[in-house]
């Protein structure tokens, strides 16, 4: 019995440390990548706006080819939300609405993940005119971690993990735009 209470005592000092130490932590994360396309603004802007074309370009599409999809509205305008679901962990199921657009330059969305976990993160896509006829393309992401949920910011390097996600969807939106 004593070693019971013993291993109980360690048990829940280790989570009371735990749970202390994500107090300190960092509750909010940003990840931004660019690339430079050939192609003027205006058509890799007319490309980018609209959320189906994702399917050709962004990681996270490409990982469940059978992932169930619909959607809601207007492409390329705002209020337009598509929807996903899939078995694949890694994809989970969530919706992305467009909340903002600034023709040629900037589009905003909303992302609301629902499995494997409930959060909601945005995201972004800027666009600028670069020398040559080329465009600098910037896809962003900003989201919170909620109390204690940022204690996995100790093990998981966001930055990278999005962030290599976000550099393959650029350079295959690359690729796409370039053919």
């Amino acid at each position: 019995m004593k070693v019971l209470k013993k291993i109980f005592i360690a048990l829940a000092s280790i989570i009371a440390i735990l749970l202390i130490i994500a107090l300190f932590l960092k509750k909010e994360f940003s990840v931004k990548k660019e690339i430079s396309i050939n192609k003027p603004v205006s058509e890799v802007f007319a490309y980018i706006k609209f959320i189906r074309n994702q399917d050709h370009f962004s990681k996270w599409n490409q990982l469940d080819p059978a992932m169930k999809k619909s959607y809601k509205g207007t492409d390329g305008t705002v209020g337009f939300v598509y929807t996903w679901e899939s078995k694949n962990d890694q994809v989970g199921a969530g919706e992305q609405e467009i909340a903002k657009i600034l023709e040629n330059e900037r589009i905003d969305m909303i992302l609301r993940f629902k499995e494997p976990f409930e959060i909601q993160n945005s995201a972004y896509m800027t666009t600028e005119s670069l020398q040559g006829n080329s465009t600098k393309v910037s896809w962003g992401f900003e989201g919170k971690m909620p109390y204690p949920m940022n204690l996995f910011g100790l093990f998981v390097n966001m930055e990278k993990e999005i962030g290599n996600d976000l550099e393959t969807g650029l350079t295959n939106l690359k690729r796409e735009l370039e053919k």
